[in-house]
């Protein structure tokens, strides 16, 4: 049974969300929403949606609405999921979905309490690459994790221009929690929570991290590292090095191409396909079978408070080293 759904903004990132839901017969996107009633006018008329909304509250109001995705800047994900969640929906609220642990365990506390599916938006997870990198790991062909190494950047100023809401730090811009939290999210995957973080920042003309890398040391003595930036060129990369051989993926993350390479001394590189998916369709769909009670919700509350807790022990971490 189709799941329909809302949407609380305009933002660029919805035309992935509409995308993947175009392609699923289990997911309806109804209703968009925005603090200007012109624009969520034009913005449906554009996207082919039957309701616009002058305000969030408004289409939090609607209901025909069953589940709400939030694409709102990130400073204001916990408020509208509250929000949200106190008006009877389920919520998609894009990554990350916060910066303070506290403010995670209140939404989920609040969801559980009112029966309600809360997912934090890490699209990739999803993918079936990501399932192929675990069963690699699972299956012992590269002996031990000993390193696991993440990276995730692009020059945010050129593709985007110096207005973009990711440079504002009242709005908890930066790197770290723009493109970080993948970087984030692929250490966890690999090697659980970690038991202690490191972090060093470069802050840009507005204050917020522009370049951003942490050293994460995990259960098992492995070790993770990453690094995240607004500035260079763009790249990524998840490399899980083992004892006896490598897992890398070039593409971790925004997976246009997929593929792995599995890298064993003294040969060539080993090309592991993988059949191409769309991410979104395959999160939007496993948020609304988790809503019929037909499917377990992939990421829940124990990765979402996974993730702002590295992400807070990091920004600690990086503000007590500039002192």
């Amino acid at each position: 049974m189709t799941v329909k759904w809302g949407i609380l903004s305009t933002a660029a990132i919805n035309n992935a969300i509409l995308g993947g839901a175009a392609e699923s017969a289990a997911v309806d996107v109804i209703a968009v929403a925005s603090r200007d009633e012109e624009r969520a006018r034009s913005y449906a008329s554009e996207h082919g949606l039957e309701r616009s909304y002058g305000s969030y509250e408004a289409l939090l109001a609607d209901p025909d609405v069953e589940a709400v995705y939030i694409s709102l800047p990130n400073r204001l994900h916990a408020e509208w999921t509250l929000q949200a969640l106190d008006a009877g929906k389920h919520v998609l609220v894009e990554k990350p979905f916060s910066r303070h642990a506290d403010q995670v365990e209140e939404a989920f506390d609040r969801a559980d309490a009112a029966g309600l599916i809360l997912s934090e938006g890490f699209m990739w997870r999803h993918h079936p690459q990501t399932r192929r990198v675990t069963e690699l790991i699972d299956s012992g062909v590269i002996g031990r994790v000993r390193v696991v190494r993440t990276a995730f950047a692009f020059d945010l100023a050129t593709e985007r221009g110096t207005g973009d809401t990711r440079f504002d730090p009242g709005l908890d811009g930066g790197a770290l929690m723009d493109v970080g939290c993948y970087c984030i999210s692929g250490l966890r995957l690999v090697a659980g929570e970690p038991e202690r973080a490191r972090g060093e920042q470069t802050a840009g003309p507005t204050g917020v991290d522009i370049v951003f890398t942490g050293a994460l040391a995990f259960a098992d003595e492995v070790l993770g590292h990453f690094d995240c930036a607004f500035v260079g060129p763009r790249r990524a990369a998840l490399e899980i090095v083992g004892d006896d051989a490598t897992i890398f993926v070039p593409n971790p993350f925004t997976i246009g191409v997929p593929g792995i390479e599995l890298r064993r001394p003294g040969a060539e590189p080993e090309a592991i396909a993988v059949e191409p998916a769309n991410s979104y369709r395959l999160e939007l769909e496993n948020i609304s079978a988790a809503i019929r009670g037909e499917a377990t919700l992939l990421l829940g509350r124990d990765d979402a408070l996974g993730q702002a807790r590295t992400i807070e022990a990091l920004y600690d971490s990086s503000e007590r080293s500039a002192e």
